[in-house]
């Protein structure tokens, strides 16, 4: 695997945030998991535009990282080349060769030599659209149309179905784009796709739910049946997170009937993050009072499919900028700013505290419920 970007990450910690990449997870997951940050994480994706790069495969000849370290430590201690070449099963002027290169005696780095020999081996071939300025020049027009690269790569073989120099797939039209360093599409062009964003994504991630404004058999708020819209009956809940500062978030949820509260900690935003905590959460209800959910259009609740098996709760999503549609829950939100600041790290509240303000929210009288308490009203619901 060739090493992207400044020395530091080795090719086999790269090699692994490529997988992880590649499987679907965010840049945050992989921070996460990899304890890296996640500038780190980025910097090294963005150095290929998100693309997986191809494997590179090591020439026996050439040498390996292990017989660096080698040969650092017979200069280190001020071993004879030819020794350190019999140590490693390498020619003398191999070994000389290789320390010349690479800062001499008193300089020489194993890792620093491994960045820049990978860095020396690297010969990119021009891509397609580099070689051909016709083919560029027709690909670029049809983006700046909005097409899609699969509607471009689709067009260009039945116009050019003899002409396979005038053929090119979507891949290679992606790759062009977010690798910047092909010199054969300029960056504005990424603008004119329907994703707009600066690095390719896996198809894993958009299936899971990670594509932009894309949650899959959404049922609208316009299907949820009367017996939600007029609080006639418990168990209808709005659902909603509230943010904080480096990325923290709490998950709210109101029962509409009630005003009850409840609230969950979560980790990120992450649809596979949040629905196992709302789920968690809400199975500690009795079945009764779990009927519906209401959300925004928050990819946190994509695997909303997931959310309905493990709670028995149908899911309905609100029209695109429509809060009011949810407004006991973004009047709980408010309410709950007077405990958790603006601008303030969310994720240093444990889920204990979020209970006890759950609690204190739930004890407290509401002028909708004649000054009643949400947690009176709903114990009374279910005497």
């Amino acid at each position: 695997m060739a090493q992207l970007g400044r020395p530091g990450r080795t090719a086999t910690v790269k090699e692994k945030l490529w997988a992880r990449w590649k499987a679907g997870e965010s840049v945050t997951e992989i921070s996460r998991a990899m304890s890296v940050g996640a500038k780190s994480v980025r910097r090294v994706l963005s150095s290929n535009g998100g693309c997986f790069p191809r494997p590179k495969k090591r020439s026996s000849r050439a040498l390996s990282f292990d017989e660096r370290k080698f040969i650092a430590i017979g200069l280190d201690d001020d071993v004879s080349l030819r020794e350190i070449s019999n140590r490693i099963g390498r020619s003398a002027s191999t070994v000389s060769r290789e320390i010349k290169r690479h800062g001499g005696r008193k300089r020489y780095r194993p890792v620093e030599a491994e960045w820049r020999a990978q860095q020396l081996t690297l010969r990119p071939q021009p891509c397609k659209l580099a070689r051909n300025p016709e083919l560029c020049a027709l690909v670029a027009q049809q983006l700046a149309q909005r097409w899609a690269p699969q509607q471009i790569s689709g067009w260009l073989k039945q116009h050019f179905c003899d002409n396979p120099e005038m053929n090119i797939s979507h891949e290679t039209i992606y790759r062009s784009l977010f690798i910047q360093a092909r010199g054969a599409l300029k960056m504005e062009l990424v603008k004119h796709l329907r994703s707009r964003r600066s690095m390719r994504r896996s198809k894993d991630a958009i299936n899971d739910g990670a594509g932009r404004g894309q949650i899959v058999d959404a049922i609208s708020i316009r299907e949820r049946p009367a017996e939600v819209a007029d609080r006639a009956v418990p168990g209808h809940w709005e659902g909603d997170l509230i943010q904080g500062s480096h990325n923290s978030f709490i998950a709210t949820l109101v029962e509409r009937k009630t005003r009850f509260v409840m609230l969950a900690r979560v980790r990120g935003k992450e649809t596979s993050v949040v629905v196992p905590a709302l789920s968690a959460k809400m199975c500690t209800l009795p079945e009764a009072i779990r009927k519906s959910l209401t959300w925004d259009r928050g990819l946190e609740l994509a695997s909303h499919k997931r959310f309905t098996i493990a709670t028995g709760m149908a899911v309905y999503f609100c029209d695109p900028q429509s809060p009011w549609q949810r407004g006991s829950n973004e009047n709980t939100n408010g309410l709950l700013r007077q405990y958790f600041p603006k601008r303030t790290d969310l994720s240093r509240h444990s889920q204990a505290t979020l209970d006890a303000v759950a609690l204190e929210m739930n004890q407290r009288p509401r002028a909708t419920l004649g000054f009643a308490n949400p947690a009176d009203t709903l114990a009374s619901l279910l005497r």
